[in-house]
This record gives structure tokens, C-alpha cells and sequence, in this order.
């Protein structure tokens, strides 16, 4: 009988719980979607129904006509804005309100994760920023373009000698596999100064340990939700995202070959380099007019604000360092890569998008002598309006998340609302960047693959507001140029020697794989390779 009371006191105490935890939004007529205790809106995802995109486009459709929405993250309370006004507002007139992500760790637990420039928060973040921001100047970038046209070449020259080996003069490849393995050998290049050739030497430690840090499975997924949710249980737990041994192998690379460096006095221009300079004090704005312009990097290049300008003493320790390069890594290893995997799947299955980008990189290497570097990669106009098209189809990142950091007013999510909604210090907001992307009011025919929606005539029609695929406001990827021009010379290469097209393992429609936090498509990135 003891039991028994306490067990029916127990389910009223949880049932009263969920019921004031769930009851955020309704009270000021927020619409979400139904819950379920504990999961909230996340069941479908924790059981591996769904992609999160996916989810999130199901309650953008269903609830389109809201100036914002609610969602729950397990039992965390978060905020989805459908307004592009709104969003401008949070994102650039008051982003103070706005300024922090929500962290991935602890920085007690894992000081390389927490301490990096994703996950620093408030006047840190700023000057880690500030301290950064010099370092993916064009001029920088620049001097990287060798160092990622070795890697290039290393892969075609891999890729060819399978094709030659093949009886049927192609061969299936897994392009997302392709794509990282070419992404991790130019992170090694351009970041630490290392050779690797993953093609080769395909367990080599630098993949291997790239592949543990850079991708999102799906414990890593719920665990990064439930820090979210639970962030006092983790910290409590000690949970981390990554192993002892990754943690390890990123102190003893950066440190290594800090160290190396400063005792044989080598110069590099990669970012290990810049690392060491930025300690020093001694990177600094020097593009003309202090920052690049969107014609010589690309229509979806993301320009620098104030923030990520102002001049900065503050002294870095050696964790901090590591961490940016750990970052860095991630980055460029996961998100590059799953942006060419995706644009070579869309090259496949338009081949008319293919052949007229193929003959305007044949055109370019018969001008140039077959020289390439990062002026003439820019200047080449399809190539930017595909690569602007991959992006806006398959932004690499779904949702831009902030949390707030003071009390803000929302205003009302509709007409029908009696009262304004305050999102509170703590809360977070997601922006949905895939569901604005593929919205037909904004973007008509979204499913389609279309570089003209880039063309010097239509581009001045697109909202900088609505596509982001780098993210918007002072708080947006530092990387862009990098990661345009590692995707473009990618491209570049591949269309330069190979034909890319369909093999009996594409998945046709494409479909989002729910096994993966970061997008996958179901069954792999198949595709067949021949010589042009």
C-alpha cells in the first residue's frame, strides 16, 4: 500500500510538472506543435524517425503564417521565428540581446570545445573574434590556394588511377567520403602544415581522429540536446562529447608544431601560423577598405562587422589557441564537406547545370594555361552562382541558434494574441535556415536546382535576410571565404577531369538520412566517375 501511494504520488508530482514546463507557450498563445512528456517536440528525432530538418519544416508549414513559434527541446523551451523583420532585429539592431550560442560543453569538462570561438560567450567572444577575424582576410585566404590545389590534384590523380584500374571505365563513388577525405587533407595543409594523403593512406591517425571530432552521431545528438535541456545533470556527470584520446591528440598537433616552429624559426602562411601571430598581437585588418567585398569572394561570403574589428590586448592562453584550431578542424572537416557532397549529387542529377559549368572551367583553363589561384577561381560567375545554389538548397547548418542573454520582448506571435511574449535571459532562439530556403514565397520552386536564382539579373531580388547559409549578423561564420574557395576548387577540379552522374546507388529523390544530426542522404552520397 506504501507503494502504491507514493507510486500515484509520484506520477501526480511528474504529471504536474510536465504539465508548468509545457505551459510556456500557450499561456501567451504561442503555437507549437503537440508534446510528449519528456521528449516535448524531439520524439521523433530521438527515435530516428526523422531528420531534424525535416521536423522543423513540418511545424514551419504547419504554423506559417506566425511571426514566431514554439518548439521544446526535451523540456527546454525554444523560440523559432518565421518573421524576417523580426529576425533582422534579433540578429543585427539588437543583437546584444542576442549574442551567445548556446555551448556545446562545459569548459570544465571540455575546455577545448567550450573555449573555442563558437562556444565563447559575451566580451570573450568578442575579443576572440576580434582576435581571429584578421586571419580570414582575402589575403590570407590567398596564400592558402596553393596548399588546397596540391590537395586537389591528389585526389584527381587517385581518382583517375580507379578509373583506369576499372573494367568499365568508371568507377562508384561515395562522395561524401570523397569530399571529407579531400576536406580533412586540406585542413592538415592549411591548418597545421601537415601532408597527408587520405585517398592513399585512408586510416591515416589525422582522418581518423578528424572523422571522431567532426561527426555528429546520434549519441552525440541527443547528448548535445540534453546539455541543452540538462545542462546542471551533464556537468554533474562529467559528459563529453568527444574521447580522452581526441582531446589529447589535438593538445600534443597544436603544441607540437607550435613549438617546432618557434625552435627551427618556419614561417607558413597556414592557420597554425596565424594562431601564433594572433598570441603575438600581431594580426591585423589588411584588405582594402579594411574587408573583402562579396565580388571577389562570392555571392554568399558573409562580411565582417564592427565587432571582429576593433583592436584587442587581451593575452590568449595555450587551451584557447588549441581550441580555435580544434574548431577550425571541425568546420572545415564536417560542414565543407557536406556542402560538396550535396553539390555534386545536384551536378549529377542536372547534368545541363553540369555541362555548362564544365565548359566555363574548360574555357578558364585554356585562358589561364591551366593556372589557377584565388582571384580567377572568384571570378568565375556560374561557378559562384552553383556553389550559391548548393548552399541555398543544402545549407550545411539547418538552424542558426542564439540564446538570450537579457529579458527581450517579442512582441505578440499573431493577431489573435493578448499579450506580448518575453523571452527570458536563458531561453534560446532558433532560426530555421533550412525552412527559409526552401519557402516558395520566398524562394519560387524551391525543390529545384536553379544557379539562375544567382544570375547578375535575379540575384539583387534575394533578401539577405532569407538566405544564410553562413549565417546573418556580427555572429556569423568567420570562414566563409575559406570555405567558398575550398568548394569551388573542389568543384573546379573534379568537372575540370571527370564526369559526374547517377549510379544505381543514388538516392533519387534525395532523402535526409535521420541517423545523422548533420545532413546525410538515406543510403550514402553515391555517384558514378568517368573521365570528360
Amino acid at each position: 500500500m506504501i507503494i502504491l501511494i507514493w507510486s500515484v504520488a509520484l506520477v501526480a508530482a511528474l504529471a504536474l510538472y510536465f504539465r508548468q514546463a509545457y505551459s510556456r507557450f500557450s499561456k501567451y498563445g504561442v503555437k507549437h506543435s503537440k508534446v510528449v512528456p519528456l521528449f516535448g517536440n524531439m520524439l521523433n528525432i530521438a527515435l530516428r524517425r526523422e531528420h531534424m530538418a525535416i521536423e522543423m519544416d513540418k511545424m514551419y508549414k504547419e504554423f506559417q503564417n506566425e511571426r514566431f513559434i514554439g518548439r521544446y527541446e526535451f523540456i527546454k523551451p525554444t523560440i523559432v521565428p518565421h518573421d524576417i523583420e523580426l529576425i533582422k532585429k534579433i540578429t543585427i539592431k539588437d543583437f546584444d540581446h542576442f549574442i551567445d550560442h548556446r555551448g556545446l560543453t562545459d569548459d570544465t569538462v571540455e575546455p577545448l570545445f567550450a573555449r573555442n570561438l563558437f562556444s565563447l560567450k559575451g566580451e570573450e567572444w568578442k575579443d576572440m573574434r576580434s582576435t581571429l577575424s584578421p586571419a580570414f582576410t582575402s589575403s590570407k585566404i590567398k596564400l592558402m590556394v596553393p596548399f588546397m590545389e596540391e590537395v586537389s590534384e591528389q585526389m584527381i590523380r587517385a581518382l583517375k588511377k580507379k578509373i583506369k584500374e576499372s573494367d568499365s571505365g568508371s568507377i562508384d563513388v561515395e562522395v561524401k567520403d570523397l569530399s571529407t577525405r579531400f576536406a580533412n587533407d586540406v585542413i592538415a595543409s592549411c591548418a597545421f602544415g601537415l601532408k597527408v594523403d587520405s585517398h592513399n593512406d585512408e586510416n591515416n591517425q589525422f582522418y581518423e581522429m578528424g572523422k571522431t571530432a567532426a561527426t555528429f552521431k546520434f549519441r552525440q545528438m541527443i547528448l548535445f540536446f540534453l546539455m541543452s535541456a540538462f545542462p546542471a545533470l551533464v556537468s554533474v556527470l562529467r559528459l563529453k562529447l568527444f574521447s580522452n584520446a581526441t582531446h589529447k591528440f589535438f593538445i600534443d598537433l597544436v603544441l607540437g608544431t607550435m613549438k617546432d616552429r618557434e625552435a627551427r624559426q618556419i614561417i607558413r602562411p597556414d592557420m597554425i601560423h596565424l594562431l601564433m601571430e594572433a598570441k603575438k598581437g600581431r594580426l591585423s585588418h589588411d584588405d582594402k577598405n579594411g574587408a573583402s567585398t562579396h565580388q571577389d569572394t562570392g555571392f554568399s561570403t558573409v562580411e565582417e562587422s564592427s565587432v571582429g574589428k576593433k583592436t584587442v590586448e587581451r593575452v590568449w592562453s595555450d587551451t584557447d589557441l588549441i581550441a580555435q584550431a580544434v574548431l577550425f578542424f571541425i568546420a572545415g572537416f564536417e560542414t565543407v564537406s557536406t556542402a560538396m557532397s550535396f553539390a555534386l549529387y545536384e551536378l549529377a542529377v542536372n547534368p545541363e547545370v553540369q555541362d555548362k559549368l564544365a565548359r566555363e572551367i574548360k574555357e578558364h583553363d585554356a585562358k589561364n594555361c591551366g593556372k589557377l589561384n584565388f582571384n580567377s577561381i572568384q571570378n568565375m560567375t556560374y561557378l559562384d552562382m552553383v556553389t550559391s545554389e548548393a548552399l541555398r538548397l543544402w545549407p550545411p547548418v539547418i538552424a542558426l541558434d542564439r540564446v538570450c542573454v537579457k529579458d527581450y520582448n517579442l512582441g505578440k506571435p499573431n493577431p489573435k494574441a493578448a499579450k506580448d511574449f518575453i523571452i527570458k535571459k536563458g531561453d534560446i532562439l532558433s532560426i530555421p535556415a533550412w525552412c527559409f530556403h526552401r519557402d516558395p514565397k520566398i524562394f519560387p520552386n524551391p525543390e529545384k536546382f536553379d544557379p539562375e536564382r544567382f544570375s547578375e539579373e535575379n540575384k539583387h531580388n534575394i533578401n539577405p535576410f532569407t538566405y544564410m547559409p553562413f549565417g546573418i549578423g556580427p555572429r556569423n561564420c568567420i570562414g566563409s571565404r575559406f570555405a567558398l574557395c575550398e568548394l569551388k576548387m573542389l568543384l573546379y577540379q573534379i568537372l575540370l577531369h571527370m564526369e559526374v552522374s547517377p549510379s544505381e546507388k543514388t538516392c533519387i529523390p534525395a532523402k535526409l538520412s535521420p541517423e545523422s544530426f548533420n545532413p546525410r542522404m538515406e543510403g550514402g552520397h553515391w555517384l558514378k566517375f568517368q573521365m570528360r
